[in-house]
């Protein structure tokens, strides 16, 4: 057991977020040695630096955080569902545009997920993200056919099956909610490194004259 001034240092939040977070309800009240002293448990800092890399490794608001922690805490909510909350928390909302190219990509987008079986749910965020990034292609005159749609979702597949290969469900829940906000946020940042590398790879062996440069 700890006071908040060592639990700050544990974890590497300030004091003062810390008792915000406690009267916010985000974090549990610490056991009781005096009116005004309180210490705290690894279980105070395991919830403390889950709420950190939802916060500043994933930017999620806190509103957002309170769902994820209710959900985290309901032993009802199975991890499948627990880790869908994370992710929805973590996915930008987008609004749908009712014009020709949101509805034929939108068309294309639930036979995309028709042709290859995925179990995703109606609500889930991320169909509109995708209709959007393909309406907006189909707006500046490029066309986004099914073989293509098909390489990038099997390719996304491979790399979601990584993803939850690295979850063990025996371990405590902190740490799968921890895992997916890590990878959901860094993760894309390295996979657009990593793609961008990749191209100029490709382009190197494939395109390259006399030109050193790039």
């Amino acid at each position: 057991m700890v006071r908040v001034s060592e639990l700050s240092r544990h974890s590497g939040v300030p004091v003062a977020t810390i008792k915000y977070y406690l009267r916010e309800g985000l974090l549990p009240k610490g056991e009781a040695t005096s009116a005004t002293q309180a210490v705290y448990s690894e279980t105070h800092l395991r919830r403390l630096r889950l709420i950190r890399a939802l916060v500043e490794g994933s930017g999620v608001p806190l509103t957002k955080v309170r769902a994820i922690l209710d959900a985290l805490d309901d032993t009802g909510v199975d991890l499948h569902h627990l880790l869908g909350t994370v992710q929805y928390a973590l996915t930008p909302e987008t609004t749908p545009t009712d014009t020709p190219e949101w509805r034929e990509a939108e068309r294309n987008t639930e036979e995309l997920l028709a042709r290859l079986g995925w179990r995703v749910s109606p609500s889930s965020p991320a169909r509109p993200r995708l209709t959007h990034a393909i309406a907006t292609v189909m707006g500046l005159g490029y066309q986004v056919g099914p073989r293509t749609l098909d390489t990038y979702a099997n390719a996304a597949h491979m790399t979601a099956e990584r993803d939850l290969d690295r979850i063990d469900p025996a371990a405590p829940r902190e740490r799968a909610v921890e895992h997916v906000a890590i990878i959901t946020a860094l993760m894309d940042q390295m996979l657009v490194a990593l793609r961008a590398l990749a191209q100029e790879d490709v382009s190197a062996r494939r395109l390259r004259g006399t030109d050193a440069r790039y």
